[in-house]
């Protein structure tokens, strides 16, 4: 995915993590920070599987394939 991430609806579909959803309020190369009802949630990437909602539609991505620096994620995507 080349878009931004942040601003965008998600949920950790993996373990540990499953049931964290929310919307993505900053991101690492490493982390999604997650914010739900107030509560800030940071997400390791390597690992976990996250389902973005974007647009009503929905993508599920394994974190591995995006554990980029945000900036660099349209140059690496070609």
């Amino acid at each position: 995915m080349r878009s931004e991430f942040i601003g965008l609806d998600v949920a950790v579909l993996s373990a540990p993590y499953s049931g964290i959803s929310g919307k993505v309020v900053d991101e690492t190369k490493n982390t999604f920070i997650i914010s739900s009802s107030g509560t800030e949630r940071t997400v390791p990437k390597a690992g976990n599987e996250f389902r973005f909602i974007n647009e009503g539609k929905h993508t599920d991505i394994k974190g591995i394939e995006i554990q980029h620096r945000p900036e660099d994620r349209i140059k690496k995507v070609r």
